[in-house]
């Protein structure tokens, strides 16, 4: 509950943002994902409506966003993760690129945080 809550705040904040800036549509999301028991970092390009995976976890992107002009600082995108073995997404909502914390994918083995949309 505290996280669809906590989502819904996110994707508001991101609305008010693209709101007051003219935004593009990124082709899809560069993300990174580290593998906290490994130490395994991987950086991945995803295009929108597409899905990759590492390790035990599959990273699905719906869309990536940004200010025009900035497709680095302050991309947010949709992203659905889903691990092996576990039924429902462990991650669903939006991460914004400039404050990973802001939206964190609260997982004991993984962490994934969007570092910019792609546009080509």
């Amino acid at each position: 509950m505290v996280r669809r809550l906590f989502s819904v705040v996110v994707f508001c904040a991101a609305t008010a943002v693209s709101a007051q800036l003219a935004t593009s549509d990124g082709t899809g999301v560069t993300v990174r994902a580290l593998d906290k028991l490994t130490g395994q970092v991987s950086d991945l390009e995803i295009a929108n409506n597409r899905s990759a995976s590492v390790g035990r976890i599959t990273i699905a992107v719906s869309e990536c966003r940004y200010p025009e002009g900035n497709a680095a600082g302050e991309a947010y995108a949709e992203l659905t993760v889903t691990e092996v073995g576990v039924e429902g997404p462990v991650f669903q909502g939006w991460m914004i690129a400039s404050s990973p914390a802001l939206n964190p994918m609260d997982h004991p083995r993984y962490d994934v945080w969007v570092l910019r949309c792609t546009t080509s």
